[in-house]
């Protein structure tokens, strides 16, 4: 298809819809707007809306087998040749409110080299800075560009994260020499997110290499190297995931040697002071049997003589264990 129509892209509840002006910059898409790849349009829709559903499996623009992908059926990065174009699919971290960040968000994308569309669920917030730059006149000028500003957007997003879980790792381990325990579940929490990362980020860091190395029309020389470097960031924070991994692991093990010897302390403790009251302990069971002949059970002064007689038997005893350096 030489010219795509205006009209052919009219979608009422799109997210965003806007021809790239080739300097930075977008326009609205307009219903007698003829479309080239020297401007190529984009739309950005929530698969979940009425319209856009129907848009997505009505449009003769969109090969078949990617209508499905389009509308949330796909969940790994991933990228494949779709006939003329390319269906990828893309993770990023979830910045939503009420939302934790290793609930990642899914962008799926179609491209060629007049049309973008990409479609999402909930609020991807790279796609947003994106935006901002093109209605400030400094984003991407064509496909290629615009899918280089969006991987490192992204990237730039799950970089910041993994940074974030790398100072909780540090603030755990400072914490853990000082013998402070963290809270029940902060240290699963933060494994589970790293382990999050790992599988999603694996594959992202492969899409990008591909579309790095793929000799895709609609990329030139520069795109592709800006891709690779990209990819190689990405890269960098798997090796700090791996990293950070081993750690949790390592701390882990030194959690539960750190409590079980405090464990092991509060029993010694208590066997020492178990160990200091069994004479007293069989003497007063001894002199409580309340029959005659008890020594001292006439004198007035029996009982406070058998009480410093026990106090006596209880520092002799504390003697005892601190000089065989039990205490």
């Amino acid at each position: 298809m030489e010219v795509i129509e205006g009209r052919e892209l009219q979608v009422p509840d799109a997210v965003y819809a806007y021809q790239l002006d080739g300097k930075g910059g977008v326009t609205p898409i307009d219903y007698e707007d003829k479309v080239t790849c020297d401007e190529p349009c984009w739309l950005h829709l929530d698969y979940a809306h009425s319209a856009s559903a129907e848009w997505l499996t009505t449009t003769p623009l969109l090969p078949d087998a990617v209508r499905e992908a389009l509308s949330g059926e796909s969940s790994r990065p991933r990228v494949s040749r779709v006939g003329d174009g390319t269906m990828i699919t893309l993770r990023s971290i979830n910045f939503n409110t009420n939302s934790r960040p290793d609930q990642l968000v899914t962008i799926r994308v179609y491209m060629t080299d007049k049309l973008i569309v990409s479609t999402r669920h909930r609020k991807v917030y790279s796609i947003d800075q994106v935006v901002n730059d093109l209605q400030n006149g400094s984003g991407p000028t064509n496909s290629g560009n615009w899918l280089v500003e969006i991987s490192d957007a992204l990237t730039d997003h799950a970089s910041e994260f993994i940074e974030d879980l790398h100072d909780k790792i540090i603030d755990l381990e400072d914490a853990l020499l000082e013998q402070q325990i963290p809270e029940r579940g902060q240290l699963a929490l933060i494994r589970k997110q790293l382990i999050v990362l790992r599988r999603y980020m694996a594959p992202q860091r492969d899409v990008f290499s591909r579309l790095a190395s793929d000799r895709l029309p609609w990329m030139n020389d520069d795109d592709r190297r800006r891709m690779q470097d990209i990819a190689d960031r990405l890269g960098r924070g798997l090796d700090d995931l791996d990293g950070s991994i081993a750690r949790t692991a390592i701390l882990s093990d030194e959690i539960t040697t750190v409590m079980a010897d405090a464990m092991n302390r509060r029993t010694y403790t208590m066997s020492l002071l178990a160990m200091v009251f069994l004479p007293t302990t069989f003497l007063t069971g001894l002199f409580g049997v309340n029959l005659g002949g008890i020594p001292g059970n006439t004198a007035p002064f029996g009982f406070g003589s058998f009480c410093l007689m026990l106090l006596a038997l209880v520092l002799g005893v504390g003697w005892w264990l601190k000089r065989r350096r039990w205490l």
